[in-house]
């Protein structure tokens, strides 16, 4: 078992030396810089040299790609005591793509940990998308039958399934966190609100309000600021707790409310348009208990998500600034 750590004020009891799989990512960038506040040290693994620089040491490694031994051997050369997997692929891959880029990989990091001399604890982030849909009204705890529609959902239940197994049969130290729908600064372009901050920005200044057109914004989601979901990644590899742990805002929010919220945070007239604007509410619910994340990690969500909605816009703006060739300041 990994050394446990025990959380004090202004850092843990015990520093760790910790591996962050997709580290110059959307979740893990801001991963990364939290650890390091905190007094670890980081290692950051990703397939490509980041455009700017994480607050970790960066390994360029393809883990889907690589030999379980050369992924055993990064981990050994800087004594990694903790991973973290915020890496897997969602967007624009096929069915096969999707389960490389998951579970593939998720499986060659529990080979590489079986070869540590002293295995490293993983905490690996699945996803709400493993429970599928419910009616409206349901709350999803972390007993509630997981039934993916979709292959994303279906590649992370398998690798959450995989680590349980490994857990049961070789002593794998491991947390699952099911996190919500993520949303916050560096939202990736071909994300939601991040194709909206780019319309905006596109029609920023231009005469009359910019028109967002979407056939429904109706769906009702467990949407979960990314400063809190860091700050419960952190929690949990400074814990010794196990097996699955909702991460969300226990709470189900129409996708139509962060667009307003996007909207309002970018100071942009806009007007939105919807052609659909009451979906099925029988296919458009999620919502989690986050109760044993509280018992669990002392985590709870804190930040509303208008407070998502302006760091997603103040970094897309700095980002905006950056690209037209001044000084992008720090968002």
């Amino acid at each position: 078992m990994a050394e446990s750590l025990s959380a004090a004020p202004g850092g843990p009891a015990t520093p760790a030396r910790v591996a962050v799989l997709g580290g110059s990512g959307f979740i893990g960038r801001p991963l990364c810089a939290a650890l390091a506040g905190r007094g670890h040290a980081v290692v950051a693994i990703g397939r490509r040299e980041p455009a700017t620089p994480v607050a970790a040491t960066f390994v360029r490694l393809d883990v889907e790609q690589a030999p379980p031994k050369v992924t055993a051997e990064v981990f050994a050369e800087h004594r990694v005591t903790h991973v973290i997997n915020a890496a897997g692929g969602m967007w624009g891959l096929t069915d096969e793509e999707l389960v490389g880029a998951n579970l593939t990989l998720v499986e060659n990091v529990i080979a590489a940990i079986g070869r540590s001399d002293r295995a490293p604890r993983l905490v690996h982030l699945g996803t709400v998308h493993e429970y599928g849909l419910v009616p409206v009204g349901t709350i999803l705890h972390e007993d509630s039958p997981a039934r993916p529609v979709a292959a994303y959902g279906t590649a992370k239940l398998r690798c959450t399934e995989r680590i349980g197994a490994a857990a049961e049969d070789a002593g794998l130290d491991a947390i699952v966190l099911r996190v919500g729908n993520v949303v916050g600064a560096g939202q990736p372009g071909h994300s939601l609100l991040g194709g909206v901050a780019a319309r905006l920005s596109r029609g920023a200044g231009s005469d009359g309000p910019v028109r967002l057109a979407f056939a429904s914004l109706g769906a009702r989601r467990d949407f979960v600021d990314l400063d809190d979901v860091v700050a419960a990644v952190v929690l949990a590899a400074e814990s010794t707790a196990r097996g699955v742990v909702n991460i969300g805002a226990g709470a189900a929010v129409p996708a139509r409310d962060l667009v307003r919220l996007l909207v309002e945070a970018g100071g942009v007239p806009a007007e939105v348009i919807e052609e659909f604007p009451d979906p099925d509410p029988d296919e458009q619910w999620q919502c989690m208990s986050v109760a044993r994340a509280e018992e669990l990690l002392s985590w709870r969500p804190v930040h509303p998500l208008g407070h998502a909605m302006r760091r997603l816009w103040a970094r897309h703006a700095a980002e905006r600034v950056g690209r037209d060739g001044e000084e992008a300041p720090d968002a």
